[in-house]
């Protein structure tokens, strides 16, 4: 397959606010041993990408310097040593970085097919969600069929995901969000039960609606403000795993119910993880979860496409919260 010389891809500068994003041209990234180069159709905006930005989420060593975590189309070209993808299979794929391009390289391993009766444009929105809410919520948090589950930030990306895949697999799932039409929308996507944060208090909500029981695990981005009551709303034995602090990472809580109700307070990170650690949780995906979304139980929502030249609109969009789903770029034909 013939390739071009040169692509498309957004560069961020040195970073700032969303006005600082511009089309940029360059070189396609080679493929590297293990990885596929594949031609963009389509790539999801996620926070971590607002946060590169902006400058407080740097790349790991070695990865892509511009921003994209997950994005979908054709491989057109493989690296050294790759055998379970060939040139003109559509896949998406969980990126180290470089998903705002034409053209991006991903290790083959942290690739999976399409699936069966999605768009690539849905496809996109999937990986970046579905390869932390698996991890998080099914190896860290352990959640099993008929325990109590909460989700904060239920209409994000991450929520939706979660919200669907804890309802899937047997659990009972409340979750909060911002407004009456987000607890419309939760509902609709599985949630058991919603709660307006900004109009109700979700922690005294949820110890009553358990029967004082508390809820086995929680899975919360939000952290600081909310990390006292996400310790309190826990039951014997439960889990608090935190992914993101976007109110702040620290807080003043009090460590009683830690030991009297013997929890566990854990967290991660998806992006500086190994080849090998995202390929397990690849793995694991196609195997446990791509079956239920090629069967219509779970899937992606998708909240509003932007063409590429559109990514300042898209990132605005990201922090304004007002969406709900997921947001994608539209990159190639």
């Amino acid at each position: 397959m013939t390739l071009p010389a040169s692509m498309r891809y957004i560069d961020h500068g040195k970073g700032g606010p969303a006005a600082v994003m511009q089309v940029a041209s360059g070189p396609l990234p080679a493929p590297k041993a293990g990885e596929v180069l594949i031609k963009v159709a389509y790539a999801g905006v996620n926070r971590p990408d607002v946060a590169q930005r902006s400058g407080s989420y740097p790349p790991p060593p070695g990865a892509s310097p511009w921003m994209g975590l997950e994005v979908a189309g054709s491989v057109v070209a493989l690296g050294t040593g790759v055998s379970e993808w060939k040139v003109g299979d559509m896949v998406c794929a969980l990126t180290p970085g470089g998903g705002y391009a034409e053209y991006c390289a991903a290790p083959a391993s942290n690739c999976l097919p399409v699936p069966k009766g999605l768009s690539l444009a849905e496809a996109a929105a999937l990986p970046e969600n579905y390869f932390t809410v698996w991890t998080n919520v099914f190896d860290r948090g352990r959640l099993v069929a008929g325990e109590s589950f909460l989700v904060h930030g239920g209409s994000s990306g991450i929520g939706i995901t979660a919200i669907q895949l804890a309802k899937a697999f047997g659990a009972t799932v409340y979750t909060t969000v911002g407004n009456a039409e987000k607890v419309a929308a939760v509902r609709k996507l599985g949630a058991d039960v919603a709660y307006n944060y900004k109009t109700q208090d979700w922690a005294a909500e949820v110890w009553s609606a358990t029967g004082k029981q508390g809820v086995n695990l929680i899975l919360d981005m939000v952290g600081a403000p909310y990390v006292d009551r996400n310790l309190r709303c826990l039951a014997l034995e439960g889990r608090l795993v935190q992914i993101a602090f976007l109110q702040g990472s620290k807080a003043e809580i009090d460590l009683g119910p830690l030991m009297v109700r013997r929890l566990t307070f854990t967290g991660s990170t998806l992006r500086p993880r190994t080849v090998e650690q995202k390929a397990a949780i690849a793995a694991a995906l196609r195997e446990k979860v791509w079956p239920l979304i090629e069967a219509g139980r779970v899937g992606t929502l998708i909240h509003a496409t932007f063409d590429f030249d559109q990514v300042v609109q898209a990132h605005e969009l990201m922090e304004s919260s007002t969406h709900i789903g997921k947001i994608v770029l539209k990159v190639g034909g």
